[in-house]
């Protein structure tokens, strides 16, 4: 047997000892399980893939594009410069 030492987010241990603890085992056993799984497969035990956009993030999206086909849309340079003409506007 050998050791081996990890760095996680604390809220992702949290979550993960809950879930394997619901499963009957603890952190250790559900890593071991893991890498062994790994070997097996020659790889991850797994797809991985990127996060695909939700629905609001496609919307958001389309509209940018709609937008940007609009010939008298009003630019700014800088953020500030858009702050000031909607406080101008107050």
């Amino acid at each position: 047997m050998t050791t081996i030492n990890i760095r996680l987010d604390e809220n992702v241990k949290k979550q993960a000892t809950a879930l394997f603890a619901d499963l009957g085992l603890d952190m250790s056993t559900a890593i071991n399980i893991f890498l062994r799984q790994a070997i097996m497969h020659d790889g991850l035990p797994f797809a991985v893939n990127r996060e695909l956009p939700n629905a609001l993030t496609l919307s958001a999206l389309a509209e940018l594009e709609e937008a940007e086909k609009q010939a008298n849309k009003k630019t700014y340079d800088s953020f500030s410069e858009l702050l000031e003409e909607v406080n101008a506007d107050v």
